[in-house]
């Protein structure tokens, strides 16, 4: 049970301004997505419902790409056969 001080400590960690008017329909909200959790948690296994899912992914087979030379065409900088890009720290 999520409670309104919780969303008001959940607003001030992650930085977004709500108003005091919006905190109860948040609180509400959050709790909701909760109560549908715990039925989720609920159907599990041989109990869940047969949704028809197939497999939709192709099966993996190697074929021709681009040589590094031309996968580096486009690079800006390059050093080594790699891409050089700029230090981050």
């Amino acid at each position: 049970m999520v409670t309104e001080s919780d969303i008001e400590h959940i607003a001030e960690l992650a930085d977004i301004g709500i108003s005091k008017d919006e905190v109860p329909e948040f609180t509400t909200q959050f709790n909701a997505i909760l109560d549908y959790f715990d039925v989720l948690d609920a159907v599990e296994g041989e109990s869940a419902p047969a949704a028809g899912i197939t497999n939709v992914f192709r099966e993996d087979e190697p074929r021709p790409c681009l040589s590094q030379e031309e996968a580096l065409a486009n690079a800006g900088s390059t050093e080594d056969g790699f891409i050089k890009a700029p230090r981050v720290m």
